[in-house]
């Protein structure tokens, strides 16, 4: 399978909505997978939008080669080429001497070739020595083209070109720009979600003009010379093969708040023997399942919606006292906890403001404060969720004040969690916990969950 990485320089060069365009150019042609470098959502969606297939993420913090190379030859069946975005600079990870977390660890564990995106404002023969320095860095890491973008002029763009290709001997397969037509929507967590964007027309057009510029100033087919059949392809991951017999429904809470979940999720649980009933937490009741999963997502922003279907937030409380296993991540935690109070200055608000949501858990959420981001790494026990170690990400601007004395399933040993280090709350069968877990990292965690599912509804029958 041809198979293209496409990293940058730094965070911020732009190889975000170079990434997006290049897929949605090459969609039009023929079947594109795209993978996404770390633990993230948000540019997921973007891919999966514009491509049409599910994107999948590949992180070395959380998985080993051969759960990299699983899951990349699992998503590549059906595809005729498949691009790889990177994440931050290409060598950044979670280690300052190691490459663990990084675009280059990946490349490396799967074999394939990198692009790299330079930010080129404002140099010339120095973007020369920028590309120098990462090809000679790790040798071990194959990079085969350059990408700038950020470009003033045809002068500008003659003599950093000329330096990369007579110092580095690589080709730069093009040139983008400096045109504000290339900044993508913000929001307080990053890029507005796909999902979320795409019913807005202004927003849609604006990645149309975005691929179409990506369409002028870089030469598609000299990018598509540079893809070559990865060197360490692997096999499909084992947790997607074992299929089971359809014998539990699982609900999942999907809508303009819960938008966050990897693909690869779904793919486990119908291999665990799940038939998938997707619901909206803000506009639907709630359907009868075995077991529930809230992900990650933008609670807050609905927040008043959220509190209006009273309906669903009590079925959701109700299926918690009856023991029905729910698993909830982030998003999904804010949710099942008493209230959401949005502080004075949340996004130019005058006034705090609360509003009710499913009272699960014994606490309550407010926001904003200060940021948590980064790895998670800790141990489930005495859980619908098993007893392992895992490996995850958190990334929020909420905490949580909890009741003291609440029973927690998850311990860290990196990390925050809800409460020094704890995470993973547990009230019944229903666990909700700020770290986000990989599906194939954690896939016996999953399974946990499932065969929790199964004896649940055994009792309740």
């Amino acid at each position: 399978m041809r198979t293209l990485l496409i990293s940058g320089d730094r965070s911020g060069c732009g190889k975000t909505s170079i990434t997006l365009a290049i897929s949605a150019i090459l969609a039009k042609r023929m079947p594109v997978q795209t993978y996404k470098v770390g633990m993230d959502y948000i540019d997921p969606s973007y891919l999966t939008g514009v491509t049409g297939r599910p994107c999948r993420n590949l992180d070395s913090y959380v998985l080993d080669a051969d759960g990299l190379r699983g899951i990349y030859s699992h998503a590549a069946k059906g595809a005729d080429i498949c691009v790889i975005e990177g994440v931050r600079g290409l060598y950044e990870g979670a280690e300052v001497l190691g490459d663990t977390g990084s675009t280059a660890s990946v490349a490396k564990a799967l074999g394939v070739n990198c692009v790299l995106v330079i930010n080129a404002k404002s140099i010339t023969r120095s973007a020369a020595a920028i590309v120098r320095g990462f090809q000679s860095f790790d040798p071990d890491v194959s990079i085969k083209g350059v990408i700038l973008n950020n470009v003033s002029g045809g002068r500008h763009l003659e003599k950093a070109k000329g330096a990369i290709e007579h110092f580095c001997g690589i080709p730069v397969v093009g040139a983008v720009p400096n045109m504000p037509e290339m900044e993508l929507a913000m929001r307080h967590l990053g890029l507005v979600p796909y999902r979320e964007g795409s019913e807005d027309s202004a927003f849609s057009d604006r990645i149309d003009t975005i691929t179409r510029v990506i369409e002028e100033y870089i030469d598609i087919d000299a990018l598509l010379t540079l893809a070559e059949e990865p060197r360490h392809p692997g096999v499909p991951h084992r947790a997607f093969s074992n299929k089971q017999e359809v014998d539990l429904r699982i609900g999942i809470a999907y809508d303009e708040a819960f938008t966050f979940y990897y693909a690869d999720l779904f793919d486990l649980l119908r291999s665990g023997g799940a038939e998938l009933v997707f619901f909206s937490p803000i506009h639907d009741l709630l359907p009868e399942a075995d077991g529930y999963i809230i992900g990650g997502g933008y609670p807050e922003l609905f927040a008043e919606a959220l509190e209006e279907n009273d309906a669903m937030r009590d079925s959701i409380a109700s299926a918690s006292n009856n023991g029905i296993p729910i698993f909830a991540e982030c998003g999904g935690l804010m949710y099942l906890t008493r209230s959401i109070t949005k502080k004075a200055g949340w996004q130019g608000q005058t006034d705090a403001v609360t509003h009710q949501m499913c009272g699960v858990f014994p606490g309550d959420t407010e926001m904003p404060s200060k940021r948590v981001l980064g790895y998670v790494e800790g141990r489930s026990q005495n859980s619908p969720m098993g007893t392992a170690a895992f490996r995850g990400h958190e990334f929020h601007y909420s905490e949580i004040r909890m009741d003291p004395k609440q029973q927690y399933a998850f311990r860290l040993s990196r990390g925050k969690g809800i409460a020094s280090g704890n995470d993973g709350i547990l009230v019944n069968n229903t666990i909700g916990s700020y770290a986000h877990l990989h599906p194939v990292a954690s896939a016996d965690m999953i399974a946990s969950f499932l065969e929790c599912c199964r004896r649940s509804g055994t009792k309740q029958n």
